[in-house]
Parts: C-alpha cells; sequence; structure tokens
C-alpha cells in the first residue's frame, strides 16, 4: 500500500511551546547526545533499545510500552539495583529526554560519579532554573507539596517531599490530562538535584521543535503554536556588481584572444581528393595511362 505524501498530514510544522508537541514515535533526539560519544547499544527481541555507558553504571531504554517510552537508570555497579530511576511516557517529547541524557554524556567518566553522589535534595537548583523562564510557585498546590506552573499553566514541576526513597519525588507534567495528551516525568528521590534541573531546563526551552502534522494531539491542538517549515528554496541568483561586471568581461576577452591566435597557428588541411597524389613514375599513373575504356 503506498503513501500518499501529499497528504497534508505529512506537513512538518514548528512546535512551539515544545512540551506540548507529544512524542516524535523515534528515540533519536533523546539518544544523540550519548551517541555522538559512541556509547555500546544493544536491541532485545521485543524492540526495545538500550545504550550504557562504557562502563554500564549508566543505562538509557527506550521500550515499545504503551505508557513507559523511556526509563533511564544509574548504577553503582553492573547488576546492582539501580542508585536512581527516571521515567519519560509514551507522550513526553524526546528533545526534552535529551536534557538528561545531554547531561550524563557530559558527566560520566571512568573515574568519577558525581552523576551518583551529588545532592538529591535541594529545591533552590530546580526552582531558579524555571523561574528564569517564568514559572511561578502555584499557592493551590496540595499541602506538603511544592509546584511550579508555566505560564500558560499548560505544564509544571511537582516537588512531593513525602515520597518514600523509591517512590517518585519529582514529576515533570505537561497538556491536558489523558492517555494521548498528558506527558509525564518521574525521578526517583535518589537522583542528583542537578539532573531534575537539566531536564527542567530542556523543558522551559522556548525553542520550538518538530512534529508531523498527524503526530499532534486535536485535543491540544488549540494551546499551541504551529508554524510550517519552510520547504528547501534553490539558492537565490547573486546580482553581479561592477567589480564582477569588469572581471566577466576581462575573462571573456581574455577567451577571445586565446581563440583568434590558435585559429592564426593552424594550416589548412588538404582536401580529401588532394590528400595523396601518386608521384610521377608511380605504378598507378602508368596504369592510369594505359587503361583500355570499356566496351
Amino acid at each position: 500500500m503506498s503513501t500518499d505524501w501529499t497528504d497534508p498530514k505529512w506537513d512538518e510544522y514548528h512546535v512551539s511551546p515544545r512540551y506540548l508537541a507529544g512524542s516524535s514515535y523515534a528515540g533519536d533526539a533523546g539518544f544523540a547526545p550519548v551517541q555522538r560519544l559512541g556509547w555500546p547499544h544493544q536491541v532485545d527481541d521485543l524492540g526495545s533499545y538500550i545504550v550504557s555507558s562504557p562502563d554500564s553504571r549508566i543505562q538509557i531504554g527506550f521500550f515499545g510500552d504503551d505508557y513507559d517510552l523511556w526509563r533511564i537508570a544509574a548504577y553503582e555497579r553492573p547488576l546492582a539495583a539501580p542508585a536512581w530511576t527516571a521515567v519519560f511516557n509514551q507522550n513526553f517529547p524526546p528533545e526534552i529526554v535529551a536534557g538528561l541524557t545531554n547531561a550524563l554524556a557530559q558527566e560520566w567518566a571512568w573515574d568519577s560519579d558525581r552523576f551518583l553522589t551529588a545532592p538529591r535534595t535541594g529545591y533552590a537548583e530546580v526552582g531558579r532554573t524555571l523561574k528564569a523562564a517564568g514559572w511561578q510557585r502555584d499557592g493551590g498546590a496540595e499541602l506538603g507539596t511544592v509546584e511550579l506552573l508555566a505560564p500558560d499553566r499548560e505544564a509544571g514541576l511537582l516537588l512531593d517531599p513525602r515520597s518514600s526513597n523509591r517512590d517518585p519525588l519529582w514529576t515533570l507534567w505537561a497538556g491536558p490530562p489523558g492517555w494521548g495528551t498528558r506527558a509525564e516525568a518521574t525521578f526517583t528521590s535518589s537522583t542528583p538535584v542537578h539532573l531534575v534541573a537539566a531536564t527542567a531546563a530542556a523543558m522551559a526551552d522556548p525553542a520550538p521543535v518538530v512534529r508531523e502534522r498527524h503526530m499532534i494531539h486535536a485535543e491540544v491542538v488549540h494551546l499551541i503554536r504551529l508554524t510550517p517549515v519552510a520547504p528547501l528554496q534553490p539558492p537565490v541568483p547573486k546580482t553581479p556588481t561592477p567589480r564582477d561586471a569588469r572581471q566577466a568581461s576581462v575573462t571573456a576577452a581574455i577567451q577571445r584572444a586565446t581563440v583568434a591566435r590558435a585559429r592564426s597557428t593552424v594550416r589548412p588541411a588538404k582536401s580529401a581528393s588532394a590528400a595523396w597524389e601518386a608521384p610521377a613514375n608511380h605504378p598507378a599513373r602508368a596504369a592510369a595511362g594505359t587503361a583500355r575504356p570499356r566496351r
């Protein structure tokens, strides 16, 4: 069955704010920071794509589940229980997941464990990141929690200090409630705060992301700005300057002079009939002189 690529549903748009763009149905953007470093990867029988740091202390998994699409975890040693875990659902833009994977790519080293041991408590670093982008604290948040909301109130960050050690302490969300519309990411309480801040910064980034029209949920369209991606245009010819015109004139004059000299030095060729003439005493002439006329 052929695909009609002229259908408007395949048209590409810049989507803003990015946190309402939804998933691109591919993990390329989220994996890009670590793939540039050549981290090893594996694909299992279910199609899950997992990238690991060279020492296997960081694992970034992209799964085919219908809800928890991304699972990123750090380990004190291979095969141990994860020290912390971040989970992103099927509606979360991979360009925001890249905020976390980029921080991990920059931080990992054989002799470093900052991605494991950096401070895990403290609201200030994450708060500064979002407040600088215009997010404000929600006075109506549940007692005992702290929540920051985006200017359009369609995205937020929830801090719930009541969480147990392995439960989500941080939740980033965007979009209306619903399976197909709400993007959500959770971080366990042991996640270093600066990694949460890096993800929040990617979420608050004003730069748009690109989506095909069919990827955008109908219930979100009225909340976003869509700008068509301009098709590639052929380069516009440059208007010649007076200097260009003089240079072209000089080049043409040199070419004409070169052709004229070449013509003047070439001798005219003999015609085909005169290209070879037998000497007077050649047998061909003698034969021609004695040939009998045909009867």
